[in-house]
């Protein structure tokens, strides 16, 4: 029995392909105007050698799940990180995930189940939107600015809370003759601060090692992991696909749908 789980998400759409509980596939795309639910999952059948005829079930997740049509049932982003990131590393209770537009904190019971969550959702401002722009501000490629931040000798304030004017922020140090890793490394410490407050505001009691677990792409980038792990004050464990986890955990639900 196979199945499929779909993230749609604002930035990229993931899909996971699930046999017999094992991941079987999975794949990535950039989400683009139109959406690339169908084109991901078509590929990530391609990769584990089936074709559409073979998926029993399909679960979408995501801020674009409600247009993917082939899906049997749409469920949110955060019960999918919560389920997914559960099934990976079992110790997990608390969860970050920074994501294109958005960041999250999940908190999960010992069965992976979501009891409590934060979400800041009405500013670019501690997404990796944020980081996109302060990349092109500072002209790298996004994937240099965590190897860059940890050549950092001296953090650079960034005060602005609005991405504009954080950008700005940036320009202005960057004309000042301030080194971009200098720089960089402020960023992750603005991002940082903000997500530690989503994070501090769910902590009900002391939190164990290897029970944080981070979600989403800009788990990818080393500097945001130093930095966030020096304001939470704990070791964050990252997953070695952070961003299919949603998917992950989508196709998880998938699967159990099939057997009620």
């Amino acid at each position: 029995m196979y199945v499929a789980g779909v993230d749609s998400g604002a930035l990229t759409t993931k899909a996971v392909i699930l046999g017999d509980g094992k991941v079987l596939s999975h794949e990535i795309v950039l989400t683009g105007m139109g959406g690339k639910a169908h084109e991901v999952v078509e590929m990530a059948l391609s990769k584990a050698d089936l074709s559409t005829d073979d998926l029993a079930f399909v679960v979408a997740t995501g801020y674009g799940r409600i247009n993917v049509p082939f899906a049997a049932k749409q469920v949110t982003e955060i019960t999918c990180h919560g389920r997914g990131a559960h099934f990976l590393i079992p110790t997990t209770r608390m969860i970050i995930d920074v994501g294109g537009q958005d960041s999250k904190v999940i908190r999960l019971n010992e069965q992976g189940n979501v009891v409590d969550f934060a979400m800041n959702d009405k500013c670019a401002a501690g997404s990796g939107r944020f980081l996109e722009v302060m990349a092109n501000a500072l002209e790298i490629d996004l994937e240099e600015m965590g190897k860059l931040s940890l050549r950092s000798k001296k953090t650079v304030e960034i005060s602005s809370t609005c991405t504009v004017f954080a950008e700005s922020e940036v320009i202005s140090h960057i004309a000042s003759g301030i080194p971009k890793e200098d720089i960089i490394a402020g960023i992750h410490r603005a991002i940082a601060s903000r997500v530690a407050g989503l994070f501090f505001s769910k902590v009900r009691r002391k939190v164990e090692q290897d029970s944080v677990v981070m979600t989403g792409g800009v788990a990818k980038n080393i500097g945001m992991i130093k930095s966030l792990e020096e304001e939470i004050g704990i070791r964050i464990i990252v997953p070695p696909k952070p961003q299919i986890v949603g998917a992950l955990g989508a196709a998880l639900i998938a699967q159990e749908e099939c057997f009620m």
